[in-house]
């Protein structure tokens, strides 16, 4: 069964400084058809404007994965981890048994433009951690590289939940296959340009749905880059 989550039916907060769309419901943008897939509770696509940003604010049981399209995010929090997150980049903060954090644009000039990613865990109460890992654009071409897993894998980071998370980049005519073993479901959101998901055409910010389906098929036209969910 595939189910197609269009872009332009996202919930969307204008802030002015903020402009964000959230593939599933979140703060105050409620639909019960729209609560996540599984153990993938929040897809959020993210601008910020120059030199603004979360100022700091606390989360508790989550596993929090930030993933740059553009731009630069500045990142602190109360481990005293401090860094700058740019494209290639994948942060992941374990907020187990409590963590503070702040998020701003690190320019002065140039927006941001990020994905924040929740995945429920399969473990309550724990220490919280943080990870950040650099996946250069060649490892990501025309493949579906291994960022984000359960144990750390294939140079992945680890997570604490049962979720395989790959990120591609492809070009024109490329194709690609993901097969999910038996039982498993599939969630694929195109970050940005158009893919052919099992023939079926997505464009910015769509995301797919994937359940009782053996084979995920892409096949890209021009180019896109996109994230795919292996889930349980």
């Amino acid at each position: 069964m595939l189910t197609i989550r269009p872009a332009n039916e996202r919930g969307h907060l204008d802030h002015g400084w903020l402009h964000s769309h959230h593939s599933f419901s979140f703060g105050g943008y409620y639909d019960p058809r729209h609560m996540g897939i599984s153990n993938l509770r929040v897809i959020n696509d993210d601008r910020v404007a120059p030199g603004r940003g979360f100022g700091t604010h606390g989360h508790k049981d989550m596993e929090i994965i930030s993933y740059v399209l553009d731009g630069a995010l500045e990142h602190k929090d109360s481990m005293g981890n401090g860094s700058v997150i740019r494209p290639g980049d994948v942060q992941r903060m374990s907020a187990g048994t409590g963590v503070a954090h702040s998020e701003y644009n690190h320019s002065a000039s140039e927006p941001v433009h990020f994905l924040q990613i929740w995945l429920e865990p399969n473990k309550l109460g724990v220490e919280p951690a943080y990870d950040q890992q650099h996946f250069p654009a060649e490892t990501r071409r025309n493949r579906l590289t291994l960022m984000v897993s359960p144990d750390g894998r294939e140079g992945s980071i680890a997570t604490h939940q049962d979720a395989l998370i790959y990120g591609g980049l492809l070009g024109p005519s490329d194709r690609r296959e993901h097969h999910l073993a038996p039982g498993r479901k599939g969630y694929l959101h195109v970050a940005r340009g158009n893919v052919a998901v099992n023939d079926i055409i997505l464009r910015d910010g769509d995301g797919l749905a994937l359940e009782r389906e053996e084979t995920i098929r892409l096949e890209c036209a021009e180019t896109a880059e996109i994230l795919l969910f292996d889930l349980p």
